[in-house]
Order: structure tokens, then C-alpha cells, then sequence
């Protein structure tokens, strides 16, 4: 006969670990090797069987004192006169607490059946993600059968109740253990799990219950959506085979590179370039914005690097949280190419002392600026 495990090593945890260290190491062993979860594995199985054995053990202060003392053989004379027969609604009865509720696997097990998610990637221009936009999609998935909704069957004279598991969809066992007769369920693997099997099939979807077709969706996009951002839509993915909940249409977000804006959350900026007669003079200028053109008053005697702000140009906050701005960052564009003419007039003007640099001792940084304006 084989030795038997530590109870302390199959669950995991130290020897002096607290009834809730066993509870969780109890749960996500029960979780990962339920045979419902792993139909026909059977290394799977003995592990539930072992998990479930300890933790009945451990959880019970008495017992895991006898435990602790004498090991083993000391539980074995201990049961000797009063065995019980335990199958695994026992168990779960026993220790609902650990799977909150009584019908934790049973729910788990009868749950409908969901159909697989579609993705789609949808690109967007820099002015349709600030102000939103509806988009209209091709798409192609499996939908539902028409001729036989999604059944699979020809009619209903067309579907028998599988003889292997009597209309169940599982198959039970009864497995002796020291704690006594365990009564484990696996999917039937005649009808894999359905409980009925169908003799002839519909002729439009062979049987699956679905047919892949195509379909033109409209899909509403919010103001102020991100790149890589996903957005969905409830059960607008591939049906399931043979009936059930449709999956969901997953829509990833893709914001194309903008020719002259820049996003930066929800501010953008604009780099603006102007003559150095424009910056000495002043000037007005015309600047793109996500609305269209706008103008500019560039103040005389602006320097490079100057920020001017155009308050709730940018682009609409997507939790409502108000528009963020456009800054415009102004660069003052020094000629690399002049005519004789031109070079002769501003060595007049190199020696004036208005053309000599002056900055102020004070002037603020970069970041200040930026401070002053949010």
C-alpha cells in the first residue's frame, strides 16, 4: 500500500497555518482539479479526492490534533468504529462556506453556454476622436441558425436523449477512499454534455446550430476615446454551437498620427513658425485646430519658445470631465538663405541696440509657463 501523503504538503501550507490558509489553499485546489472542470483526467481527480480528504482533516480542530500527534494511524484507529460514506455533494455541503453557496459547482456546471468573443480594430482620425463620431463596420460571424434556431436538428423528432448518461450530460462514479464512498461527476463524453443526441442533422448548418454570415454594423464612438482603448458590444460576437449566449464585439481603438496636431491626453499642441520680422513686429496667424482654422495674435516682440493658448480647443473629456486646451508653441524661424540685399540691411541693423539680446533676469521656465496655464 502506498504511503500517504501529508496533509499539510497536499494543501500546501505551513503546519501552523490559520483556518483561513487552509480555507483559501482548500479552495483554489477544490477550483483547479474539480473533476467537472477536468472530465476524464484522472491525475486531476486524485488530487480533488486528496484535497478535499485534507482539508476535512485540518478543518476540524480535533481531528488535526490527532493528526498532529499521531499521523496517520492515529486517524485510522480513530475512524475504525464510526467510517462514513462521503461523496462529493457531501463535501460541498459540508464546507459550502468555502465556495460561497451550496450550488457554487452546479452553477458552474449548467451555466450557459457563451460563444467566443470577435475583435476588430477601428482606426480613427485625431478630429472624429475629439468630437466622436459613428462608424459603420462589415463584419463576419456566426449567428444562429435560422432553420433549425440554433438546435442543430432537422426538427424535434430529430433529437434522442443520449442512452450513456440517461439525459444528464454526466457521468457519475462512486470511488472508495478512506473517507468512503466519493461520488465524483465527469461530462459525458457520448454526447459531450448535451444530453441528447442528434440522429439528423439541420441541412443549412450541419448541425451546429450556427452559420457564418456577414453583417454591417453602427458603432458609436464617444468623444474623447484613446489609442488602444476597446469599447464593447454586448452580443454582437459568434454564437455558440448549438445554442446559447452569443460573445461580445470587442472594438480596439487606433488613432491615426495627425498631420500638424499633437495629442497629449486631452490638450493638443501646435508648433507655429513665424519670421523673425513677424515675432519683432507682431502679426496675426492662421493655426489648424481640431474645429478648423483659427487665429493667433502674435504679440510684438515675441520670443522663440513663446506658448500661446486657445482654451477648450483640444479635445473633449470621455468621463465628462470638460475639453482640454490647444497649446500653440511659437518658433521663430531664423533664414538660412539670403540675397545680397538682405544680408546688407541687417548688418546695418546688427549693430542697433534693439537687435542686441536682452533677457530679462527673471524670465520664467519652460515648466513655469506651463504652470500658468492649467
Amino acid at each position: 500500500m502506498a504511503k500517504k501523503r501529508d496533509y499539510y504538503d497536499i494543501l500546501g501550507v505551513q503546519r501552523n497555518a490559520s483556518p483561513e490558509a487552509l480555507k483559501k489553499a482548500y479552495r483554489k485546489l477544490a477550483l483547479k482539479y474539480h473533476p467537472d472542470k477536468n472530465p476524464g483526467d484522472q491525475a486531476a481527480e486524485k488530487k480533488f479526492k486528496e484535497a478535499a480528504e485534507a482539508y476535512e482533516i485540518l478543518s476540524n480542530n480535533e481531528k488535526r490534533k490527532l493528526y498532529d500527534q499521531f499521523g496517520h494511524e492515529g486517524l485510522l484507529r480513530s475512524r475504525a468504529s464510526n467510517a462514513q460514506k462521503m461523496d462529493v455533494d457531501d463535501i460541498f455541503e459540508q464546507f459550502s462556506h468555502v465556495f460561497g453557496g451550496r450550488d457554487f459547482f452546479n452553477r458552474e456546471s449548467q451555466r450557459v453556454r457563451r460563444g467566443t468573443d470577435l475583435r476588430i480594430t477601428l482606426k480613427l482620425s485625431l478630429q472624429e476622436v475629439a468630437t466622436g463620431t459613428t462608424k459603420k463596420i462589415k463584419i463576419k460571424r456566426y449567428n444562429t441558425c435560422d432553420t433549425c434556431g440554433g438546435r442543430g436538428a432537422k426538427d424535434a423528432r430529430s433529437v434522442t436523449q443520449c442512452s450513456n448518461c440517461k439525459g444528464t450530460g454526466q457521468i457519475q462514479r462512486v470511488v472508495n477512499t478512506m473517507l468512503g464512498g466519493m461520488v465524483t461527476a465527469s461530462v459525458c463524453t457520448t454526447c459531450a454534455g448535451e444530453g441528447e443526441i442528434i440522429t439528423t442533422p439541420c441541412a443549412t448548418c450541419q448541425g451546429e446550430g450556427r452559420t457564418s454570415q456577414s453583417e454591417t454594423l453602427s458603432i458609436q464612438i464617444p468623444a474623447g476615446v484613446s489609442h488602444e482603448m476597446q469599447l464593447s458590444m454586448t452580443g454582437k460576437g459568434h454564437a455558440p454551437v448549438r445554442g446559447g449566449t452569443p460573445g461580445d464585439l470587442l472594438v480596439t481603438i487606433e488613432e491615426k498620427e495627425d498631420e500638424h496636431l499633437k495629442r497629449d491626453g486631452n490638450h493638443v499642441h501646435y508648433q507655429l513658425y513665424i519670421s523673425m520680422v513677424d515675432a519683432a513686429l507682431g502679426s496675426e496667424a492662421a493655426v489648424p485646430t481640431l474645429g478648423g482654422k483659427a487665429k493667433v495674435k502674435i504679440p510684438a516682440g515675441t520670443q522663440s519658445g513663446k506658448t500661446l493658448l486657445l482654451r477648450g480647443k483640444g479635445i473633449k473629456d470621455i468621463h465628462g470631465y470638460g475639453t482640454g486646451d490647444q497649446l500653440v508653441h511659437v518658433q521663430v524661424w531664423t533664414p538660412q538663405q539670403l540675397t545680397q540685399q538682405e544680408q546688407e540691411q541687417l548688418r546695418a541693423l546688427r549693430e542697433s541696440p534693439n537687435f542686441q539680446p536682452k533677457p530679462t533676469k527673471k524670465r520664467s521656465s519652460f515648466f513655469e509657463k506651463m504652470k500658468s496655464f492649467f
